[in-house]
């Protein structure tokens, strides 16, 4: 199964490309490869064909459409899967467990999302080719991400589920500005499993 880390995104609010940002010396991005592939699961990065990344390790999918949407790098995902599921991670969760994405994989869903602090976390979990339509249908819409979630009725993997592999707050936190860098900087000082 592919494990597809999403790159599509600008930075604007960090500032510069998000998956080469250096973290503990090391790309961002490297974080979440690496816990897709101590999953088990085949890295992929999906990315915007103007996106600066650094060296991943593992293939590259570009994802075509021109319009700015996490939903396209899904669908791109799910294509390069050939009628597989994937799991999706984004490039900015340094602190995602491989044994978090494991289960993800082995869900028995069309579609499962973890909900954290009551939101649900689109860009971690899992999507089957059945997704497709519902994701293209708010792109085209413009519509947010969570809109095309809510159409594809999937299995919420809850907090307490999460927390058996770590804590669901840290795996499931973002690196979007330079405040959030160097809180990810302090936790990894101070010992904290990437």
């Amino acid at each position: 199964m592919i494990g597809a880390v999403l790159a599509g995104g600008a930075g604007s609010r960090m500032g510069t490309p998000k998956a080469g940002t250096v973290l503990a010396g090391r790309p961002l991005i490297a974080f979440p490869v690496e816990a897709v592939r101590a999953a088990g699961l085949d890295p992929v990065v999906v990315a915007k064909l103007e996106t600066q990344l650094p060296e991943v390790g593992c293939p590259v999918i570009h994802d075509g459409d021109a319009r700015s949407h996490p939903a396209a790098g899904i669908v791109a995902a799910l294509r390069a899967a050939g009628g597989e599921a994937i799991v999706l991670v984004a490039c900015d969760m340094p602190f995602v467990a491989p044994e978090l994405l494991d289960h993800l994989a082995r869900l028995d869903a069309a579609a499962a999302v973890p909900r954290v602090a009551g939101r649900l976390e689109p860009l971690l979990a899992r999507y089957g080719p059945a997704s497709v339509p519902a994701l293209e249908a708010a792109i085209e819409r413009g519509g947010a991400l969570n809109e095309a979630i809510t159409e594809l009725d999937p299995q919420i993997v809850e907090e307490a589920e999460i927390a058996r592999f770590g804590d669901p707050g840290r795996m499931t936190s973002n690196v979007n500005d330079p405040g959030d860098l160097a809180a990810a900087e302090r936790l990894l000082a101070a010992g904290a499993r990437p």
